[in-house]
């Protein structure tokens, strides 16, 4: 009896070892790689963009000089759908480690949150920003039929006509549409909005001379600038274009203190470590810093504009800010 007693003792603790070994096992599989570590495999960036578009040549210019720094694949993925909003939603309800990061714009990240029925999404505590990468400059574009130069006298016919003047955009509540809002909140104007699905067919619209206005991004707009067959009314940024500076601002044309514009981020999940934070944003810091990577990203009709994760974070809630503000005050019929 003692000899099947000492048995049973020898066998039960044999069995607690051997599943003590089994769970430090099975506690390895499932712990995140410490930072130094990282990456071991492959990650995938996802471009909440239709492949072709400006943001998603970025993307892969991004995609390529992080694989050659960082020594694994960065694979793009394109998941477009609700302004850039479907792809964000996805990196955010994936793992916080390091594996799926994901590129968002101005619409997604900044507008989208503060407008009703927006996508759920809220970047700030679903996402970790981890760099600005560029700013997207818009132009104001005109018909040369229009007979437009210069934003006064935009502004001169959009008050002797009132509702009647229209000025075509990528969509509602797209950074290109609360720009004209903007304008018309600082002008006194009403211009009305024509939302189009990108920016080709607004600007084919105005090279038509269908639609007199269109306020789109500057790579849609400048081979016909230069060509002669769209005006420019003026950039929407502060300051004028690295890329096409012989075109002045609104501001400069009279719209004293304008400025809004468009640009491009890098995120991860919300809860990646910190370490991988900071790795990510310097490897963004030292690719963005190469004289040829800059002549590439302006060749994209972008300017490179890097912010590190704590800067951009602050950016991301000014900006927030700005169009909570703008969108408060627009018509229901603006937005």
């Amino acid at each position: 009896m003692q000899r099947k007693h000492k048995l049973a003792a020898i066998a039960l603790a044999f069995s607690a070892f051997t599943a003590g070994i089994a769970g430090t096992a099975f506690a390895q599989t499932i712990a995140p790689a410490p930072a130094s570590a990282w990456p071991e495999r492959a990650i995938t960036l996802v471009v909440p963009f239709a492949p072709g578009a400006s943001a998603d040549a970025l993307g892969r210019l991004l995609a390529q000089e992080l694989s050659a720094s960082l020594g694994k694949p960065v694979v793009v993925e394109n998941r477009p759908g609700a302004g850039g909003a479907t792809g964000l939603i996805s990196v955010a309800k994936s793992p916080p480690d390091g594996y799926m990061l994901g590129m968002g714009a101005t619409g997604a990240i900044t507008i989208n949150p503060n407008i009703p029925d927006a996508p759920p999404l809220d970047p700030l505590k679903q996402l970790t920003p981890i760099a600005k990468l560029a700013d997207i400059p818009l132009l104001m574009v005109a018909s040369p039929k229009s007979g437009f130069r210069n934003p006064r006298q935009v502004i001169d016919a959009a008050k002797a006509r009132p509702d009647t003047l229209a000025y075509g955009s990528t969509g509602i509540n797209t950074a290109q549409h609360l720009s004209g809002e903007l304008f018309n909140q600082q002008a006194g104007t009403k211009l009305v909005h024509a939302p189009y699905r990108g920016s080709a067919p607004a600007v084919n619209d105005v090279l038509a001379g269908t639609t007199p206005l269109a306020i789109v991004d500057l790579t849609s707009a400048y081979q016909h600038v230069k060509a002669g067959t769209l005006v420019p009314i003026g950039v929407t940024t502060a300051s004028r274009s690295i890329a096409a500076p012989e075109i002045a601002t609104l501001a400069e044309g009279g719209m004293t203190g304008y400025a809004a514009g468009a640009w491009m981020g890098l995120f991860a999940p919300a809860g990646l470590p910190p370490a991988l934070a900071t790795r990510l944003t310097k490897e963004v810091q030292a690719i963005l810093a190469r004289p040829e990577i800059q002549a590439r990203v302006l060749q994209l009709g972008a300017e490179p504009a890097y912010l590190d994760n704590v800067a951009f974070r602050s950016f991301i809630a000014s900006e927030s800010q700005q169009w909570k503000t703008l969108i408060a005050t627009l018509p229901p019929a603006a937005k």
